[in-house]
């Protein structure tokens, strides 16, 4: 498998939990700049919020920075 964590070369979210007990992962990075990582389950999911609603597919619709 490739690597799949996100680049200012290939912006995007990438999300990891490689068990249920173990806890989340998370990196972002947008194509205008903005770039943030997290550990544990709570801070990914405010992660994958922040970049969804902020970043990437705000950016695309006019909303964001």
């Amino acid at each position: 498998m490739s690597d799949l964590t996100p680049t200012p070369d290939r912006p995007g979210l990438h999300v990891s939990k490689p068990s249920p007990s173990a806890p989340a992962t998370g990196s972002a990075v947008c194509h205008c700049g903005a770039s943030a990582t997290a550990t544990g389950d709570d801070q990914v999911r405010a992660l994958v919020e922040g970049y969804t609603a902020n970043h990437g597919p705000a950016h695309r619709t006019g909303g964001g920075r």
